[in-house]
């Protein structure tokens, strides 16, 4: 090996490593690796930002604004509503609401499809008197396979075309990627709907009012004239299990404690730490009679978590806090005095939102937003820290209480998803009728080859932003920036393990050994490896490390690149094991009260089913 080829095997290996990991966010990880492959002379320094203008990035971009056009105007509710069936029973039902998401996926951005219809997916659980993972895990693998249909329909097929550019001067079609995707996607969705959705953890209860997201994790105040004050653990121990409850941790004076003995006094002022059933909250803290803490329970306490001494303009802190009062509370912040109903709304976070990361004092939540965090459900893990300093997760839900439209925007700006029954709302007509239109024309002008996607899609977002069909400033909101930065960086890296040699070696060591001469057998073996990584990185990160892999092991075994490409585009659409290899797995993992290890339960023999299919397809529709 040459001294260039071990630094990029090195570096490549370090990036995985990284990416698996989880600790940095994936763009963080490429922007390093594409600096230090800068620092290194692996690229050259003009080239280094090259990636950014690459034509998968654009059309990554420009889709990704158009989807958002289709759900903002209620288009794609409209198509939703109508398509999906009620008073059928659940197999007839999982099966059309995975493949409209499959449907939806093709053309639109896959997480935005399941956020469209995953309070569609709630209410369906419900009827039918399904635990909601059983109806969200279908739903969200429809979603995912549907994506590997068409060019547009995940960014890693946008990777591999342009890999393929590279390789024949020309890039895969618009619908190139259909003959084997809608073969393995079909199969993939009706083996979901008549089996597959059998095999999902039952990890709620079913037919409760609402819907049961787990044990909240919640916080009350010991009030002056409460009758547990001076009373221990132990002896209020009765009056929890008779709600269903349990103490966890508690605080005193800003002073946590995590496991709390049962000797332990209760003192007025004191904040306990309660574990219980959403529905069973306000029975808990009436019984004990305990009030509950706002997330952002005082101006002074989150003044000192800042670094802030401010006071208000009394000179005094005003302490905020919230009888229960059948799960309906009063409030008093200004910004809310003008509206009549306050509600209790359940959001979850979605991966890319503001929150991740974030808590409640950082974002000022009552004094900025004049809403409350009540109480979070993160399953898999508990957590015993005060509620208003636990940083978000995606896929945290979060039990919000104020009035609903202002939650609801609370929701819209920070990328949050309502666990609720939602109206069909079409703001405008007009601009529901042009943003389907404009996608429309933008698909259509790529598929005929009349201009290059980039272009096409470029052309659209102009005509959206033209014709007013959403709030100019919402534009590019609606781009996933980190998966932007991902792609511009990865794409000079992957361009290096091909100017170094070191694609065709690893090809060689690697593939070439294991295929033992067989192109069907390394075939067999470029699906199984992207999949595999798939589940534990990025998939567009996976797409752009393993396409300079899959041209080597083609042009090793003499082979057409072209279905070596397509094992990539398939396996890299294909995480179906862990809730990380995929935006949608993570964004059910609250909702659905999954755990880690559910996934692989319908995950694994969906993988197998694709692995089998999969390759008898190329072979068809791509000859070796």
């Amino acid at each position: 090996m040459s001294p260039s080829q071990v630094t990029i095997v090195v570096l490549l290996t370090v990036m995985m490593v990284m990416f698996i990991w989880g600790k940095w966010r994936h763009d963080m990880v490429a922007m390093g690796a594409l600096l230090a492959c800068v620092l290194f002379g692996l690229v050259p320094r003009d080239e280094a930002f090259a990636g950014f203008g690459h034509p998968a990035v654009i059309t990554v971009a420009c889709v990704l604004v158009l989807s958002r056009a289709l759900q903002v105007t209620g288009a794609v509710d409209v198509l939703a509503r109508r398509l999906i069936p009620t008073g059928r029973g659940p197999t007839l039902t999982i099966a059309v609401l995975s493949g409209v998401a499959a449907l939806l996926s093709a053309f639109m951005n896959n997480v935005g499809a399941l956020a469209l219809l995953m309070p569609v997916a709630i209410q369906i659980a419900q009827k039918q008197g399904l635990p909601p993972g059983r109806v969200l895990m279908p739903l969200s693998f429809g979603s995912i396979l549907g994506g590997m249909t068409t060019m547009i329909g995940t960014p890693p097929n946008l990777i591999v075309s342009g890999f393929r550019a590279g390789v024949k001067d020309t890039g895969f079609g618009m619908f190139d990627y259909s003959p084997v995707g809608l073969v393995v996607a079909g199969c993939g969705v009706l083996f979901v709907a008549l089996v597959g959705w059998r095999l999902v953890p039952a990890r709620q209860r079913a037919g409760v009012e609402g819907f049961d997201t787990g044990a909240y994790i919640t916080e009350a105040r010991v009030g002056k004239d409460s009758k547990i004050a001076g009373k221990t653990l132990r002896e209020i121990g009765p009056l929890l299990r008779e709600a269903d409850a349990q103490v966890i941790g508690m605080a005193r004076e800003n002073i946590r404690v995590t496991i709390p003995s049962p000797g332990h006094v209760m003192r007025e002022g004191d904040i306990l730490m309660i574990e219980c059933e959403p529905d069973t909250m306000a029975n808990a803290l009436s019984s004990l009679d305990l009030e509950l803490e706002e997330a952002e329970s005082s101006q002074k306490e989150d003044e000192k978590e800042s670094g802030s001494e401010k006071k208000t303009k009394d000179g005094k802190a005003k302490k905020r806090k919230t009888k229960v009062r059948n799960a309906k509370n009063e409030q008093e912040s200004p910004k809310n005095q003008e509206h009549d109903e306050v509600s209790l709304i359940e959001l979850t976070v979605r991966p890319g939102s503001p929150l991740v990361g974030r808590s409640a004092t950082d974002i000022l939540l009552r004094t900025r937003y004049g809403v409350n965090l009540l109480a979070m459900s993160r399953r898999g893990k508990r957590s015993v820290r005060r509620l208003r300093s636990v940083k978000f997760q995606a896929g945290d839900v979060l039990l919000m209480q104020g009035p609903s439209d202002v939650i609801l925007t609370f929701a819209s700006e920070n990328n949050c998803i309502p666990l609720a029954g939602r109206a069909i709302r079409i703001p405008d007509k007009r601009a529901a009728i042009a943003a389907t239109v404009i996608m429309a024309a933008a698909i259509a002008g790529a598929a005929a080859g009349l201009l290059p996607a980039a272009i096409s899609f470029a052309a659209g977002v102009l005509a959206v932003m033209a014709l007013r069909v959403m709030p100019l400033r919402n534009v590019f909101d609606s781009i996933d920036w980190p998966v932007i930065v991902l792609l511009g960086a990865l794409i000079p890296v992957a361009g290096a393990m091909e100017t170094t040699g070191a694609a065709g070696l690893i090809a060689r060591t690697t593939i070439g050994g294991l295929a033992t001469g067989s192109p069907v057998i390394a075939l067999a073996l470029i699906l199984v490896i992207t999949m595999t990584l798939s589940d534990f990185m990025n998939n567009a990160a996976t797409a752009a490390v393993m396409c300079p892999i899959a041209i080597s092991t083609a042009a090793l075994f003499g082979a057409n690149p072209d279905s070596f490409l397509m094992a990539v585009a398939i396996g890299a659409s294909c995480a179906f094991l862990t809730p990380v290899g995929h935006q949608n797995n993570t964004l059910i993992l609250g909702p659905g009260g999954f755990r880690f290890g559910d996934y692989w339960r319908l995950g694994l023999p969906l993988e197998i089913l694709v692995v089998a299919l999969g390759v008898p397809a190329l072979l068809v529709f791509w000859p070796l």
